[in-house]
């Protein structure tokens, strides 16, 4: 597929860049860390879905977002490593150094992922191939770890050709994006957040039948932003193969730096912690009293010996309330425990004396790029603060927070995971699911489906026969006498309970206005847990106007399933 023809000739606001890619970080560092061999299988694990799989696990099956048991079935012989993202940014510390040695002004914009300005460096070494080279044997040699070197106009474009080893030509980073699919646009979202944002939004795009880059970026940028939003134009800018990094539009007349000096030289992890946190604090009150944010941060520590080290982490968290300095605490902490415990210190790592945190890109309060998705709210985090204390006085799992997964029914639908934590969808919103009830969705979902009536003109209970059809036309329902007490009741009767219980109490039956269905649905024949179901939607008539239910039938049963605005 050729490019879009307004993107033909290369965008005029991307810069050249090379990205330097270690695959599968998380398990390449999990692996190192454990003294597992890079060939073996392995994948971390976080909460209840496979975060990062490594080749060979990949080989037996495996996949990112599988549970323990599924991956475990495909791959017998699979390590499981837990999460760690601060072990994750320590280890990457070795190829950031190993890198530097080719290079200097390397910038950490995730664990496992690089940015280098490629121009400068290109004409040093000769070439932009020579370059790549040296990079892939520097950090080979340095760190032990292999890495993949792409070079290109505009962010996505440079980190795709990281993805496939490849450089690509000035000024044909749209051509090169037009087949890659929508997903591909995460791969440029560098916080969790913003990843949240773009993959909302690819999902919707890939139910639209938008499925390619160039079919995105086809679309008119401003329909794009009047449908989608900020982050359907951040997505659309960098679909073309464009940079969104906010241009600098002042400068303060210093650097903003805020300094530590250690009372004793600091040769242990456990000095750390404190010291990050109150730096970060310290640089965040300096540029908010300036009236300015910053998008990078340069981190700079003296050791014991005299040395000097250096490291440049990006920031993408706008001016949340206390966000900024919660998220550099994080990168500072890790930083500095990857200059004590990794090879960047020297031969032996050397105490540490001193250090520093340097704003860079700074640019006026307010003209930076926030969220994907709209401006900050001081609400937010005192919202946020609240249910983590909510969360610390009953406990991880007593606090969910609810997003959508696929699935043919409205409780299907719905995933439920403890507040902070990445749960992977168990099953992807985008794949197809026939017989999936259609939209509008429901207004309320029932925590458990109570039991009630369908009836026929006689007041004969109507049922759905072998074919999956009713057996008469539904005329009458009949709900229960109190909805409140037979909860429990429901929980005894429902058929994953095992049996029946007690019969419920049966209110008035009421006269059903339209009815539609049903929809039947039979999932996993092939099991023992095999399902067969059908489903029917039923408004009441009532002269306020009745609501409309969602019944289930399941096990010779009619059930209360939702109920609709």
């Amino acid at each position: 597929m050729s490019a879009p023809a307004h993107a033909r000739g290369g965008p005029a606001t991307a810069t050249r860049r090379a990205v330097l890619w270690v695959p599968d970080w998380p398990v390449a560092a999990a692996a190192r860390a454990a003294g597992i061999g890079a060939d073996a299988p392995a994948a971390v694990l976080h909460g209840r879905g496979m975060v990062a799989v490594s080749a060979a696990a990949r080989a037996a099956g495996v996949r990112r977002g599988h549970g323990k048991r599924q991956a475990q079935r495909a791959c017998p012989e699979l390590e499981i490593l837990p999460y760690d993202e601060g072990r994750d940014a320590r280890e990457f510390e070795a190829v950031a150094a190993a890198a530097e040695e080719v290079v200097a002004g390397v910038e950490i914009s995730r664990p496992g992922l690089l940015m280098i300005p490629a121009e400068g460096a290109a004409r040093f070494h000769g070439s932009e191939e020579a370059l790549a080279e040296a990079l892939v044997g520097a950090v080979a040699e340095v760190s032990g770890h292999e890495c993949a070197v792409g070079a290109a106009d505009g962010l996505l474009a440079a980190i795709m050709a990281a993805r496939s080893s490849v450089l690509v030509p000035a000024g044909r980073s749209p051509e090169f994006l037009a087949d890659a699919p929508v997903e591909a646009l995460s791969l440029a979202a560098m916080e969790r957040r913003q990843r949240e944002g773009v993959e909302d939004l690819v999902s919707v795009l890939t139910r639209l039948g938008i499925t390619t880059l160039a079919q995105f970026t086809a679309l008119p940028a401003g329909d794009v932003l009047a449908r989608f939003g900020p982050v359907g134009r951040w997505a659309h800018r960098i679909g073309r193969g464009e940079d969104v990094r906010p241009p600098v539009l002042r400068r303060s007349e210093e650097d903003i730096e805020v300094a530590y000096e250690f009372e004793e030289p600091a040769e242990r992890v456990e000095q750390l912690t404190l010291v990050a946190a109150e730096s970060s604090r310290r640089l965040d009150e300096a540029l908010l009293a300036a009236g300015v944010r910053c998008s990078r941060v340069r981190i700079a520590a003296r050791t014991e010996r005299g040395d000097t080290l250096e490291r440049v982490w990006r920031t993408d968290v706008g001016s949340r309330a206390g966000a900024f300095s919660r998220h550099m605490a994080d990168r500072v902490r890790w930083q500095l425990e990857g200059w004590l415990s990794g090879t960047a210190n020297g031969p032996e790592p050397a105490p540490l004396t001193s250090l520093s945190l340097t704003a860079q890109d700074v640019i006026a309060l307010g003209d930076e790029q926030a969220f994907l998705w709209g401006g900050a709210s001081g609400a937010d985090s005192r919202a946020q603060r609240t249910v983590e204390r909510m969360q610390s006085l009953l406990g991880s799992d007593a606090v969910l927070a609810v997003r959508e997964q696929g699935g043919r029914s409205p409780r299907d639908r719905v995933l439920a995971a403890p507040w902070g934590q990445e749960v992977p969808a168990a099953r992807k919103v985008e794949h197809p699911w026939p017989g999936r009830i259609p939209d509008p969705a429901p207004a309320t979902v029932l925590p458990l489906p109570e039991p009630m009536q369908v009836l026929d003109a006689g007041g004969s209970p109507v049922i759905v026969d072998r074919r999956l059809a009713l057996t008469a036309p539904p005329t009458w329902v009949r709900l229960q006498a109190d909805p409140g007490k037979a909860r429990a009741a429901a929980a005894r009767r429902h058929p994953a309970a095992g049996h029946l219980g007690e019969e419920p109490t049966w209110g008035e039956a009421q006269p059903v206005e339209a009815w539609a269905g049903p929809w039947p649905i039979a999932e996993r024949w092939w099991s023992a847990d095999a399902s067969r179901r059908a489903y029917l939607q039923v408004a009441l008539r009532r002269a306020d106007g009745g609501p409309a239910l969602l019944a289930a039938f399941s096990a010779g049963q009619w059930w209360l399933e939702a109920i609709y605005d």
